[in-house]
């Protein structure tokens, strides 16, 4: 089974009350983690690479590693650009195989972001490739992606259906509550599921995206903690939320910072406890097992995707 786009992954998601994964790959440890726990539990999967990611690996290097991949387990699989921050690096992406691009246009007016947006869909859907687009700022940090607290704001129900008719896209990430990075909330964590469920309302059958949606898995970062890390604070979305937003309209839930933490916790663990060791495949494999399995857990219970291929 080759790449393929997201069209069918949504509309069964859709239909069946869940939420397909998009999980962000930088490296082989990363994508072997990610698909082994896919594999496992027979589930569609999204990797999505961010411009900070095709920076550091190189776009030819992350193609190789999906399609190295897709031949190892079988999976149907869709390559997704996350947070395009303009039309060219959408093309380059689009050009150079992906098979579905975001483009952020979310810092834009709304009319500039229609414009930006609809140019990209022209050219993707020409080419064969689904896009994603977004209304409303998360805070956070991720990548290039940098908005501060008070420049978030929440998706706008009243714009959406204009919005979709007008740039043509596939699908939509909307602003409810999340955030990027590790350190979400304050107070209380809280999403505003009455947006989703308006957004929902208005626009029926439609695939909405959740960005911002890690965790924080509390294990990790502790461990990080422990062994040397300074993570105070760290709070993610409660995972019953998330699986409640999946039995919604949302179709697929972005996830990173929890990969990141499940990477770099027992690393340092590792390291800390054998000094003497210097060969990258003993610590790094202690990385991935935990990428697997946190994917592994997402999958089933938090996504509600496994069994679904």
């Amino acid at each position: 089974m080759g790449l393929v786009t997201t069209k069918e992954m949504f509309k069964k998601a859709y239909e069946g009350g869940y939420a397909v994964g998009a999980f962000n790959v930088n490296n082989m440890e990363i994508v072997q983690g990610i698909t082994e726990a896919a594999m496992q539990e027979k589930a569609p999967l999204i990797l999505q690479v961010s411009a900070g990611a095709r920076k550091y690996a190189k776009h030819v290097y992350l193609m190789k590693l999906v399609e190295a991949a897709i031949a190892d387990t079988d999976l149907p699989i869709a390559l997704h650009l996350d947070h395009g921050a303009d039309f060219e690096i959408c093309k380059s992406c689009i050009d150079g195989g992906f098979t579905s691009v975001m483009i952020d246009g979310s810092k834009y007016s709304f009319e500039e972001n229609i414009e930006l947006t609809k140019k990209v869909v022209d050219y993707a859907h020409a080419h064969g490739v689904v896009v994603e687009g977004e209304l409303g700022k998360l805070a956070g940090v991720e990548d290039d992606v940098n908005v501060a607290p008070e420049d978030s704001s929440y998706t706008q129900p009243d714009e959406v259906e204009e919005f979709v008719t007008r740039t043509g896209v596939d699908s939509l990430a909307i602003a409810i509550g999340t955030s990027h990075g590790a350190f979400k909330f304050t107070g209380e964590p809280k999403l505003r599921f009455d947006i989703l469920e308006e957004v929902g309302r208005r626009l029926p059958g439609f695939p909405i995206v959740l960005h911002g949606a890690s965790s924080v898995v509390p294990e990790y970062v502790d461990m990080i903690n422990q062994y040397g890390g300074n993570m105070p604070g760290a709070q993610g979305v409660p995972e019953e939320m998330l699986r409640k937003a999946a039995s919604m309209a949302v179709c697929k839930i972005n996830i990173d910072s929890d990969l990141r933490l499940a990477l770099t916790g027992p690393l340092r663990k590792h390291l800390a406890e054998h000094p003497d060791h210097f060969d990258p495949r003993q610590y790094l494999t202690d990385g991935r097992d935990a990428i697997r399995e946190i994917v592994r857990h997402k999958i089933v219970n938090v996504l509600g995707c496994a069994n679904k291929i």
